[in-house]
């Protein structure tokens, strides 16, 4: 960003009166405090600053370790992508939408099918969120490469679009939908909102408002349009629902950005205003979240990866099973009780004891860790309906008490397994593998990717398609990912 535009973004977020005095209480504080926002002075020129920055930041402004996030990001989204192409959910979606799909311009991942770029992004984002195998902002728990790289592979297969441009604005749209998401969680999702989704048209829609080369005023307008979308809420957690959320805010993002660019209108305060997007969605509001050292402090860097195929707060239970099991070569029949320390949310989000379903095995920390105890491993193929069936995973499941302890983080567990012969194994994860302080390694996510790939794509074309990923800011067109990323 040319310095004269960085000190015209300080000057505007400057101004922007979204705190008390320095030390005092922040406008979150301040709604606590005084009962409601009725009774604070609203915030001014967030959307605004906001969109400044998105429309004069560049690529070369972005330092190298971003870069390098962005780039595996994309990697873990499109191998995610493809390995749920084939889901019962994509082929459901593929088959209601055909019919009315537009121009065969943009490509669905592992598929042969093309769709227009809406509901090419909308299958995608689908696709992407199947296994919930994606990346994930711990902070938020926001997935954010679904909306953002979603949207903008379909527009890049429309329009040319450079691989520097394209990572630009995948990171601009990470940043965007995780510091809004910043500024609301966790009140937003505590009230039943999928934050992945709500937030991640924001950052669809950056992202593509950004490729679009949207002035000020019509990225303002875009954002505003962005948030008359929110979708997703928690109770769809468990279904098909669930990956419904990150396509619509994929192809909702398309859409408020295609709008935009030709002059639709919104209000120049959607986000901050009294009656709009974070007053209407949630009790909090920390501005500071959105605008503070935009350019500067890069949530992107916090994005992490996952080893195992379901929600996050499931990962430190599979850990500490896996390693249990494999450094005393247990076995299931051995096997007397499991008992765990978890935090709240373990059971709120992922306390279904008896799943039917792959899906629904992905939301219980009963099955994740009997089958983690069985199997050793916690990938697809660990919450197929193969695997909740299990005779002997079915069995072990009504061994596994989680017990809500105070002090345990959502980042934690402490696991004791009693053996029939009275023996006991500990095991305390701090951080689990995939996490920040233990990161998924690029070879890692190679592997990961091939694993998911596997009887989609050619061996020859996985490579391809890693390669051309990895290679992503060479790329003379993004699209070319997309289009070597589709089955024979």
């Amino acid at each position: 960003m040319p310095d004269t535009d960085r000190r015209t973004l300080m000057q505007t977020v400057a101004a922007v009166p979204i705190a008390m005095a320095a030390g005092g209480p922040t406008f979150a504080q301040t709604t606590e405090a005084s009962g409601g926002a009725a009774n604070r002075a609203p915030a001014k020129g967030v959307t605004r600053a906001l969109a400044h920055y998105l429309v004069t930041a560049t690529y070369n402004d972005l330092p190298a370790n971003v870069r390098k996030e962005g780039v595996r990001t994309l990697l873990n989204w499109v191998g995610v992508a493809i390995g749920g192409s084939r889901h019962q959910t994509v082929e459901i979606a593929v088959t209601a939408l055909s019919p009315f799909s537009g121009p065969a311009q943009a490509s669905l991942l592992g598929r042969r099918e093309r769709f227009d770029i809406m509901n090419a992004a909308f299958v995608n984002g689908v696709s992407s969120h199947i296994f919930d195998f994606d990346d994930t902002h711990l902070k938020t728990i926001i997935h954010p490469a679904g909306p953002v790289a979603s949207a903008i592979l379909a527009l890049s297969e429309l329009q040319p679009v450079s691989g520097r441009d394209f990572l630009n604005a995948l990171v601009l749209g990470v940043e965007t939908e995780c510091r809004i998401g910043n500024a609301v969680y966790p009140n937003h999702y505590d009230v039943g909102w999928h934050i992945t989704s709500t937030a991640g048209v924001f950052g669809s829609t950056a992202a593509v408002g950004k490729l679009l080369n949207l002035d000020e005023q019509q990225m303002v307008w875009a954002l505003g349009l962005a948030a008359s979308q929110p979708v997703g809420l928690r109770e769809s957690f468990g279904s098909m629902n669930k990956s419904f959320n990150p396509g619509r805010a994929a192809s909702n993002g398309i859409f408020a950005s295609l709008l935009a660019s030709k002059n639709f209108t919104s209000s120049d305060e959607m986000i901050e205003a009294k009656r709009g997007w974070a007053n209407t969605v949630s009790t909090k509001q920390d501005y500071r979240e959105i605008l503070d050292d935009l350019g500067v402090r890069y949530e992107a860097l916090l994005n992490t990866y996952k080893p195992f195929a379901c929600g996050i707060v499931m990962h430190p239970a599979i850990d500490a099973a896996i390693q249990l099991r494999n450094e005393n070569q247990l076995a299931a029949d051995q096997l007397e009780r499991v008992e765990l320390k978890v935090n709240p949310l373990v059971l709120e989000l992922t306390g279904k004891p008896s799943p039917h379903d792959g899906l629904e095995g992905k939301f219980s920390i009963y099955h994740a860790v009997a089958v983690a105890l069985v199997e050793g491993a916690g990938g697809e193929k660990q919450f197929s309906d193969r695997a909740v069936n299990d005779p002997a995973v079915v069995a072990l499941r009504g061994k596994v008490t989680p017990v809500v302890t105070p002090g345990i983080d959502p980042a934690q567990v402490d696991m004791t397994i009693t053996l029939k012969d009275g023996r006991t194994l500990h095991r305390f994860i701090a951080h689990a593998i995939g996490s920040v302080e233990v990161p998924m390694t690029d070879k890692q996510l190679e592997t990961t990717f091939a694993d998911l790939a596997d009887g989609i794509l050619t061996p020859s074309v996985i490579k391809r398609v890693i390669e051309a990923c990895w290679s992503i800011e060479s790329l003379p067109s993004a699209g070319e990912i997309a289009k070597i990323s589709v089955s024979a």
